[in-house]
């Protein structure tokens, strides 16, 4: 399976508006096109939350129309800067949403929903992580990537480990014996991050830029470009086996 996973848009119903001193769309449409030459022919495109920055209905329509043109499956994450009924209405029939199960090309995704209204932080819940855990108890052996919006484990940013997973404790549980897991990615903290699944050293934790903007860093950027949007490349085979590189680009 090829994943290229974009992150944190922060888009707007203003196709011209601005945030955080960018304009969001603009970034998108830089980071689609960029991610095409950098990371070419992807089975899946996964945007890990933080979608519309205003919540609006005008702006979950217009990435639909973004989307339309794009040639891959695509699947989408809530974070807490989103409006999940909006999101599901506009976009519910043109890509996966969370929390849902897929292969894709030998590789088993999960797509976890950590939004909760109201809040910064993120939750899971009992529902979901139940559902997860009949997910789980599956008797697959196909490889398991998990995605999920906000970080299930502390970064060493105060700032964003006041507002990660609340039940990232609970979800890292469930994670742990399941020998087929390759990969935890999530975005929410607009840098590149990677640790290991405690308890199991072998398996990354990823955290996926911003196309809008970067914060931090907490790790050295890799590419020594860490205010730079980016994304993220992942290539995995049914046998087993995970590379992944980051990607960066100029935004307008």
């Amino acid at each position: 399976m090829r994943l290229l996973q974009l992150s944190d848009p922060h888009l707007l119903a203003d196709p011209e508006g601005r945030f955080r001193g960018r304009q969001p769309w603009a970034c998108l449409d830089r980071a689609l096109q960029q991610a095409s030459i950098q990371a070419p022919q992807p089975d899946l495109l996964l945007i890990s939350g933080d979608l519309c920055q205003d919540e609006s209905w005008a702006g979950y329509a217009l990435l639909r129309d973004r989307l339309a043109a794009w040639p891959t499956p695509v699947a989408l994450l809530a974070g807490n800067h989103d409006h999940p009924l909006r999101l599901r209405a506009a976009l519910g029939r043109q890509a996966v949403l969370a929390p849902a199960a897929l292969v894709i090309a030998g590789v088993r995704l999960l797509l976890l929903n950590s939004h909760r209204a109201a809040c910064v932080e993120g939750w899971l819940g009992a529902r979901q992580l139940a559902w997860l855990a009949e997910q789980l108890a599956g008797p697959s052996r196909l490889p398991l990537v998990v995605a999920v919006h906000h970080p299930p484990v502390a970064i060493g940013d105060p700032r964003f480990d006041a507002i990660g997973l609340r039940d990232g404790a609970a979800l890292l549980d469930l994670l742990a014996p399941q020998p087929q897991l390759q990969a935890v990615l999530f975005g929410h903290v607009h840098q590149h991050w990677q640790g290991p699944l405690p308890g199991r050293p072998e398996v990354p934790l990823l955290g996926c830029p911003s196309t809008l903007c970067g914060f931090g860093p907490v790790q050295p950027c890799p590419l020594d470009r860490p205010e730079d949007p980016g994304g993220r490349w992942l290539e995995l085979n049914p046998e087993g086996g995970l590379h992944h590189t980051l990607l960066r680009w100029r935004c307008p």
